[in-house]
């Protein structure tokens, strides 16, 4: 049987509200994660809650212990950087190969999305951007026309997933990450396989202060100190 329209609606926003928490620091790395609690929290049944959970173990964000529980993950700023900078080189081969290979139709519904993002950039409603944005980007995966690439960007995306949408709050940022769409798609409808692969690399990647500004607002509230390691370099971070 499918989930119903309003049980995945209660789902997204148990996850969304627990990804807050944990990238925000609410919720620190190694905290036990109880069910009957968020059930309270959110007045759900057990059911939304555990898919929400389920998603975050696909993120990354909580780890399940066998006889043990479950327990928020600890994830370090090394490791994040690492795995942006594999995402910034699978997003450009995605765009690569679709500007070589998606056919007008295609393109035509990327248009569409681009569309769409605007429209919620118009909003200024950072989450409803955030979905906007995944679905822009997840035509160009599907346009590639390479199934194993989309497997591999879609793994590395979900684990990324609460921090490419968290960065999305920093000033300016939505109309930045949309000018960038406008770029790309620029670049697919020429069919410019390095332009389009170029644009889509940078509009993943960003230096220096920029990341230091993402370190500054996930630990701007008093117990947010997620991942924090080591000093910041300058390294990249999701767009």
């Amino acid at each position: 049987m499918s989930t119903s329209p309003t049980s995945r609606s209660r789902v997204q926003q148990v996850r969304d509200q627990l990804e807050d928490d944990i990238v925000n620091g609410r919720m620190r790395p190694g905290e036990q994660v109880q069910i009957e609690p968020l059930m309270v929290r959110f007045a759900v049944s057990r059911t939304p809650v555990r898919e929400a959970l389920q998603q975050l173990e696909i993120s990354g964000l909580i780890e399940v212990l066998p006889k043990r529980g479950t327990f928020v993950a600890k994830v370090g700023i090394p490791e994040l950087v690492h795995m942006f900078e594999v995402m910034a080189e699978l997003e450009a081969m995605c765009a690569k190969l679709a500007a070589r290979r998606a056919p007008e139709a295609t393109l035509a519904n990327i248009r569409g999305a681009l569309v769409v993002c605007e429209r919620e950039a118009a909003s200024a409603d950072a989450n409803a951007y955030y979905y906007a944005n995944e679905h822009f980007h997840s035509l160009i995966y599907q346009a590639c026309g390479n199934p194993f690439l989309v497997q591999q960007t879609l793994a590395l995306k979900n684990r990324l997933k609460p921090y490419r949408r968290l960065q999305l709050r920093m000033r300016n940022r939505i109309q930045q990450s949309l000018n960038e769409h406008r770029e790309i798609v620029l670049a697919l409808e020429a069919g410019d396989a390095e332009a389009a692969a170029h644009a889509a690399r940078e509009h993943v990647l960003i230096q220096g202060q920029r990341f230091n500004d993402f370190l500054s607002m996930s630990e701007s509230e008093p117990s947010a100190r997620v991942g924090r390691l080591a000093p910041a370099p300058t390294v990249p971070v999701t767009r």
